[in-house]
């Protein structure tokens, strides 16, 4: 969700190096935090050597017939190639896939796809040269940034116009093919947004020259589907920590019932998300003197009391989705896959369909749908807290003179208003396929559409948590002595939101203070104030 400026350079001691160990956590540091990268080094870079070599070796066979390499592409693929007009193949590729339109990706997806997809051509299996990979860590490591277009993308052939964009900035045209080497694209450098060329020059990278396979490899995979969604679980983890957080002070404003989270009830249900989450929630209200306190109720309303049995099964599969994810970002996903000579077995290159977004679609609407339920949730605990009928002897709207003023009557339209925009986001993109290249690509997975959309309903959903926040420290505190009375983990919480937000004593704008509790949210200050009372509750070992 962070799409701002990013730092460069000295945010890690030690830069990350390209493996196949990539994680999530180093996706989002070096996408959003400016962490290093290491150049290619030893045994990766000898492997990265083999695979070039084996795609020379084929071209110097006499006829050789290659896809993509000594053929066309897609529909075109019957047509033969000369191996002598393999550069000017690639360099095409490049230059008729850059059609992408739309507002740009946020800086911190393209750095991620810049990552993801160095580290994936540093497998070894995509025939490219050294010098390709290490200009996209120079650019990394340098702040030079490609604009990308949002749309455009089908999710197979894989991601091929952001990627084209960003390989036009990372690559010109080889042996002197003027006429193809003047786009270069667009990119950010240091605040300026220019053409290509002009960036990479200003940063002192060299542009190396497009050879043959090159442009397929730099072109052809999940790349931007599988960065986003390295992006999006780093920040649903911390969202659900955050939806615990609201939930348990939403528990304490509408003196809810603590026997639905009994440890025997959950543990009966076998789930281990729910299992967790309802041991958070006991964590943060140990102590409180607000919960169980209304001595008529019996039980609470679903949003209450089912909150593990809802949020909980989304931490699971996050937990899921976080290993399918961490193995793609360690995966080749181009077409064809070139695999060196092995013990006395000649180097191959096989055509295949790695470059299908299937399963990065599914995962993306999967974790869209999720967070859905998680904001709708939590709307309905908000709805409840400004409805006298459902407080528990709140004042409606929550403000102590409602008529005169309104309260957050407003701010809880906004939170249904962005719950609905989500409904309508969360509708699966991967249940979509429309044929392409002359029937070639007769199925598609329209992954990158669902990568977008997931992506907003975080941000939406990020909104609703904060207006929850807002609204359970309101109730707290036009409860008599509510702030004293709160549980071990949900006092520093409260006291962390109200650094940063007054008490509501009158109508004012609350944009601001969503603004700033949204930040709260981003930048870890609530979870650090939780962090005591939760201890190695958080996070689970799954993510």
């Amino acid at each position: 969700m962070s799409g701002g400026a990013i730092g460069h350079g000295g945010a890690s001691s030690e830069p990350i190096g390209l493996s196949r160990q990539l994680t999530i956590p180093e996706v989002a540091a070096v996408a959003r935090r400016g962490a290093g990268v290491d150049r290619l080094r030893g045994s990766t870079r000898a492997r990265v050597e083999a695979s070039r070599a084996t795609v020379e070796e084929a071209l110097a066979r006499p006829g050789a017939r290659i896809y993509g390499i000594t053929t066309g592409y897609g529909s075109l693929a019957g047509i033969r190639i000369s191996a002598e007009d393999s550069a000017r193949l690639s360099r095409n590729l490049i230059l008729k896939c850059a059609a992408g339109t739309g507002p740009p990706l946020p800086e911190d997806w393209v750095r991620a796809m810049l990552l993801v997809r160095a580290n994936s051509l540093a497998l070894g299996a995509s025939g490219v040269r050294p010098v390709i990979i290490d200009t996209l860590i120079e650019m990394l490591n340098r702040g030079v940034t490609p604009v990308v277009p949002g749309k455009g993308s089908l999710g197979a052939s894989g991601d091929l116009a952001p990627l084209a964009h960003m390989a036009a900035v990372a690559t010109s045209a080889a042996h002197g093919d003027t006429d193809a080497d003047s786009f270069s694209g667009e990119a950010w450098f240091e605040g300026r947004r220019t053409d290509g060329a002009t960036a990479m020059d200003a940063a002192g990278i060299v542009r190396p020259g497009i050879e043959a396979k090159e442009g397929l490899a730099l072109t052809n995979g999940t790349t931007m589907m599988v960065a986003g969604a390295a992006l999006q679980l780093h920040d649903a983890r911390r969202l659900l920590l955050h939806a615990e957080l609201a939930a348990a002070l939403s528990f304490e404003g509408l003196l809810a019932r603590s026997a639905a989270l009994d440890p025997a009830l959950h543990e009966a249900n076998n789930q281990p998300g729910q299992v967790g989450t309802a041991a958070r929630l006991r964590a943060l209200l140990a102590g409180s003197r607000l919960v169980d306190s209304d001595d008529d109720r019996v039980q609470d309303a679903y949003s209450l009391r089912c909150t593990p049995q809802v949020v909980g099964p989304v931490v699971d599969m996050v937990g899921f989705l976080w290993n399918r994810v961490e193995a793609s970002l360690n995966a080749v996903s181009d077409n064809p896959l070139v695999f060196p000579a092995t013990g006395g077995a000649p180097g191959i290159v096989r055509s295949g369909g790695n470059f299908h977004g299937a399963g990065p679609a599914l995962w993306l609407d999967t974790l869209g749908i999720a967070m859905t339920d998680v904001a709708s949730l939590s709307d309905r605990r908000v709805f409840r807290m400004l409805t006298p009928e459902l407080s528990g002897g709140l004042p409606a709207m929550l403000v102590s003179e409602p008529g005169l003023h309104g309260g957050l009557m407003s701010l809880e339209y906004t939170g249904a208003a962005l719950v609905s925009d989500n409904k309508t986001l969360a509708h699966p993109d991967s249940v979509d396929s429309i044929p392409t290249s002359a029937n070639q690509e007769d199925h598609v997975s329209m992954g990158a559409n669902a990568a977008r959309h997931t992506r907003e309903i975080l941000e939406n959903t990020r909104t609703v948590l904060a207006i929850e926040l807002l609204s359970a420290a309101q109730a707290v505190y036009l409860r008599p002595q509510g702030a004293e009375r709160l549980g071990a983990g949900t006092r520093p919480v409260y006291e962390a939101i109200r650094e940063r937000v007054p008490p509501v004593t009158g109508d004012r704008s609350l944009a601001a203070d969503v603004e700033r509790l949204e930040a709260a949210i981003e930048d870890g200050t609530l979870e650090r104030a939780a962090m005591a009372a939760l201890g190695d509750l958080w996070p689970p070992s799954r993510l």
